[in-house]
């Protein structure tokens, strides 16, 4: 399967430290993505509250589900982040201990990504494009490992496509 080894993994660290010109474009894929995803969730439902509301359930709960699956999982599992690993520090300070699969921002965005795409498909490409530079970002910033940000959009994923498409 995909690993950073300990080396590799303070090697990524060390070249964001290096160039603050990388650091700064890792920190707002980090940041500013997510909040341009879980803004834009409120506004979707807001849209498919008055053009179809017979979504809205669905829109509403597919994310929620999501959302408490992994951090009931996140629980169950308690892996360890990269920096408890390698005994290191994050990349922006975080230090929550354990609970690092899979990766709840990956989850959310996944998903939300899909509800977007249920409802308008140009929309949801994009969503999903920044999807997965969160994704990326979680990782090059040494808050989770490569397995944790599978695991979500692997979730994410096949509940979108199960709860949005087939179901």
């Amino acid at each position: 399967m995909f690993k950073i080894t300990e080396k590799n993994y303070k090697r990524i660290i060390n070249f964001f430290r290096e160039r603050n010109w990388a650091l700064n474009t890792l920190k707002f894929c980090y940041v500013f993505l997510p909040l341009v995803l879980f803004i834009g969730y409120p506004v979707l439902i807001v849209y498919v509250f008055f053009s179809n509301p017979t979504d809205l359930f669905k829109i509403i709960l597919v994310p929620l589900g999501v959302f408490l699956l992994v951090t009931a999982l996140r629980k169950i599992i308690n892996e360890q982040r990269p920096y408890e690993k390698y005994n290191t520090s994050s990349l922006f300070g975080k230090t929550t201990t354990g609970q690092s699969m899979p990766s709840r921002h990956t989850a959310s965005a996944f998903i939300i990504s899909f509800a977007i795409f249920y409802i308008n498909v140009e929309l949801g490409i994009a969503a999903l494009s920044v999807s997965f530079l969160i994704s990326l970002s979680r990782i090059l910033a040494g808050v989770h490992f490569i397995r944790d940000v599978l695991a979500a959009m692997l979730l994410s994923i096949t509940v979108g496509v199960l709860f949005f498409f087939i179901i």
